[in-house]
């Protein structure tokens, strides 16, 4: 993965939780048929929209709620990044885990609409809508969290430092 990216943008609203991202009905299955239900709630069919190195944008609260493996569906669906006004800290920290870049960006949702292309700089922060050439300044995440991401997540670290078995 790289740090600057161009990317179509998914808008979705405040309070965004795991629950809408991976319904319970969901939870259980295997990766392959979770991603199906992904937001199935509020945007049903959004999982067949998305296309590889998609990014969301979210206003405030993003993640709530419980710790499901959110980060894992939207890396599977292709998700590159989650930017929104604000997250909660369960929600970051498990997408970070599993390589889907988090971007802490306060007024990001009312700067890009849906389905608008935009280019991101995940160490700067930076966001450019490139339909508008509007520009917003995030948050970003400190070097260490980056790291994790850029390596795709906490499992691959743990495979390469040999402290983890690969389960597949």
């Amino acid at each position: 993965m790289t740090l600057k990216i161009e990317a179509k943008a998914w808008v979705f609203g405040d309070d965004i939780n795991t629950d809408l991202i991976l319904p319970g009905a969901a939870f259980l299955l295997p990766i392959e048929q979770q991603i199906k239900f992904c937001f199935s709630a509020n945007r049903p069919g959004w999982s067949d929209e998305v296309g590889q190195g998609d990014v969301i944008i979210a206003g405030r609260n993003f993640g709530v709620g419980s710790a499901r493996p959110i980060g894992n569906v939207l890396s599977k669906l292709g998700i590159v990044g989650v930017i929104a006004s604000s997250f909660n800290g369960l929600g970051l920290r498990n997408c970070v885990n599993y390589g889907v870049h988090a971007l802490p960006c306060p007024g990001i949702e009312t700067a890009v609409a849906d389905g608008e292309r935009i280019a991101v700089h995940w160490r700067t922060g930076e966001v450019r809508n490139l339909e508008e050439g509007t520009e917003i300044s995030g948050n970003p995440l400190p070097d260490s969290l980056l790291e994790i991401t850029e390596k795709g997540g906490i499992v691959p670290i743990l495979q390469a430092e040999g402290l983890l078995e690969d389960a597949t």
